[in-house]
């Protein structure tokens, strides 16, 4: 069975159990619906229901049936909330690390600048990990001001760096 990644747990939010999420889907509205229950990872912290799903100052807060409280809410930080692949609706936005890996790195003018190496889960943004053509790593946040286009059929993914930023040295 193939999981998909719909959010990761953040820290607890309030005293009655809630926690905030890293959302990992263009359709939290649909993916969060209360009495929805969640697979995770690792497996021993779910199986997870849904109690309450609210936006508090941008920010998904949701709670769970099997967390009451802020000590509970704390012991699930950093699980990942998944669904079955075959429920995934095709998120034209949604990308996972298997499909990105291997892709071709180039910029807006269509020149090499490397091949994705790896796809870094990161609590602000995720960075896309570059080996480029002269072998050293660079990073790229995967945003979409800075990464315009993914094409998984076409084997690319197109750049808009700014200026110094591959340039950086290796940390």
């Amino acid at each position: 069975m193939n999981d998909v990644v719909v959010a990761r747990i953040g820290k607890p939010h309030g005293l009655k159990g809630e926690v905030t999420v890293r959302v990992h889907t263009d359709a939290p509205d649909q993916r969060f619906v209360v009495g929805e229950t969640f697979r995770t990872d690792p497996a021993a912290k779910g199986p997870l229901t849904l109690r309450t799903h609210r936006v508090h100052n941008g920010i998904h807060l949701l709670a769970f049936d099997e967390a009451a409280d802020r000590t509970a809410a704390e012991g699930l930080r950093g699980t990942q909330l998944l669904i079955d692949a075959q429920d995934d609706d095709g998120e034209d936005d949604a990308w996972y690390a298997d499909d990105l890996i291997g892709l071709s790195v180039v910029d807006t003018d269509g020149a090499q600048l490397g091949t994705v190496v790896e796809l870094h889960d990161r609590p602000a943004q995720d960075l896309l990990e570059v080996r480029l053509v002269s072998g050293r790593i660079g990073y790229v946040p995967f945003v979409e001001q800075l990464v315009p286009e993914v094409d998984i059929d076409g084997g690319r993914i197109v750049v808009d760096p700014p200026p110094g930023l591959l340039d950086l040295p290796e940390s």
